[in-house]
């Protein structure tokens, strides 16, 4: 008997379950995000807010925080942040509109004293080396506001995509709300990250923003895969099977 042509039926089903199967991994690319909200409170990080960020933080390894306290009021853009990395610093620059400044109606810092203030408009972030994960605590965001803020992402091959900041409309301008937005991406990473405030002529504090590169993410238990992955992978199995069972043996 000569099985070579049965085993060439091997080979070329085993290619399409996984060339499926690649298929099929790229269809989860998507980023996991974390919000918690509290459109009212006493002046300091709400419990909503702080579960997010605790659920956030649960998911990165040897993270730093940047709290703006190493800046004086009055400082404004760029500012040169650093953070700590799974193999060194961690560079970014910021700039836009806004100042650095730990007071205003509505407004406080989360931890320390001081928080970055920005009015209607946007402001950036580059990040030197390309970033995973990304978190922050924002505070009065939502009061004169007429739409949600978006988080415009470019990532390392360049290509750009949107989060939407899924926050409240019409909180009152003395309620003290905060909010806590984050993600990570096992799939890609990011470059820049540019905060896009919607209208209204309002103010806007942010504090203890948190930035991780891809060795620093690291969920647990790690996510499984999508359902329509598990089809793929199963389609793909089915076709290594069907394959080997009618490839034809040729006898001598």
């Amino acid at each position: 008997m000569i099985r070579k042509n049965q085993f060439g039926g091997r080979i070329a089903g085993a290619s399409i379950a996984l060339v499926l199967l690649a298929g099929a991994a790229n269809s989860t690319a998507a980023p996991i995000t974390f919000f918690g909200e509290d459109p009212t409170t006493a002046g300091t990080l709400g419990p909503n807010s702080t579960a997010a960020r605790n659920d956030f933080l649960s998911n990165l390894t040897g993270v730093g925080n940047e709290d703006f306290e190493s800046f004086l009021l009055g400082d404004d853009a760029p500012l040169n942040l650093t953070f700590p990395g799974s193999a060194g610093t961690l560079g970014a620059t910021l700039t836009g509109t806004g100042e650095i400044n730990d007071s205003g109606p509505g407004r406080f810092a989360t931890s320390g004293t001081n928080f970055w203030e920005v009015t209607t408009g946007s402001f950036k972030i580059d990040f030197s080396d390309p970033v995973s994960a990304f978190g922050f605590n924002g505070i009065d965001i939502g009061d004169f506001v007429t739409d949600q803020m978006v988080l415009n992402l470019t990532n390392a091959s360049g290509g750009t995509s949107e989060l939407t900041v899924p926050h409240s409309l019409g909180i009152g301008n003395n309620d003290q709300a905060t909010l806590f937005f984050g993600f990570y991406d096992l799939s890609q990473s990011y470059t820049s990250i540019e905060f896009t405030n919607a209208g209204g002529g309002d103010f806007f504090a942010f504090d203890d923003m948190v930035i991780g590169d891809a060795e620093q993410v690291t969920p647990d238990p790690k996510p499984v895969p999508e359902p329509s992955t598990l089809a793929l992978l199963a389609i793909g199995l089915l076709g290594f099977g069907i394959r080997r069972r009618f490839t034809p043996r040729l006898r001598q």
